[in-house]
């Protein structure tokens, strides 16, 4: 399986803006990552294809760890931020929950190679970083977890699943989408993904009677 990447950096590439040296940073960290791999990568080539000096890189990552979480963290915090206003929202749940579904999806479409270049590295990485991402990780399930268990409580999503079964289903799914896309098939990452949720929404539909008495377990 190969995930489609951005053109290879090269010398001849305009100096960015001033100002601009973490942006810079993480473009190239990221090409570079996804095309060579992590591990293959060293803190050199990254300055060099941002044209920043080492000092530039240290100045806003303590590490290539710490550069590697970070692009995650934050796409991660962008996720947490939406599906919590989702979540949050006055339609019935069940179209919240779809939505939510959605938007990950759509979100995960529009940084396909940051968030590839994760799932495929994060095993690598075993500091307060990478404890700290974990933790922001489970924040995200916890949230998505919630909004399908106020779904059952609503005997508009099964009541059989556990809501952390249906949770980890449906994002172990969708972070596994890179491992198998190709990006020259049929269908887009997007598509994929929609027809993803498609499976996701039917797959959790409630049976005609309601959720039974007691109201399910959360898992």
């Amino acid at each position: 399986m190969t995930v489609a990447t951005e053109p290879a950096v090269t010398p001849e590439r305009r100096r960015a803006p001033r100002g601009s040296a973490r942006q810079s940073i993480v473009a190239a960290a990221t090409e570079l990552f996804a095309r060579r791999g992590y591990e293959a990568t060293s803190v050199q080539e990254i300055v060099a294809a941002a044209e920043v000096t080492k000092g530039a890189l240290y100045h806003w990552f303590g590490s290539k760890s710490e550069l590697l979480t970070s692009i995650y963290r934050e796409l991660l915090a962008e996720q947490t931020r939406r599906l919590a206003e989702i979540a949050a929202g006055d339609g019935p749940v069940g179209e919240r929950l779809r939505a939510a579904a959605l938007d990950v999806v759509e979100h995960t479409a529009e940084h396909l190679a940051e968030l590839t270049v994760w799932a495929r590295s994060a095993h690598l990485l075993d500091d307060e970083h990478a404890e700290a991402t974990r933790r922001e990780r489970r924040r995200y399930h916890d949230l998505f977890r919630d909004l399908v268990h106020e779904a059952q409580l609503a005997g508009v999503v099964r009541a059989d699943v556990s809501a952390t079964v249906v949770t980890h289903t449906f994002l172990s799914a969708l972070g596994n989408i890179h491992t198998w896309f190709h990006p020259d098939g049929p269908l887009t990452f997007t598509e994929v993904g929609h027809q993803l949720v498609a499976l996701f929404v039917d797959g959790v539909r409630a049976p005609a009677e309601s959720a039974p008495a007691g109201g399910p377990a959360r898992g």
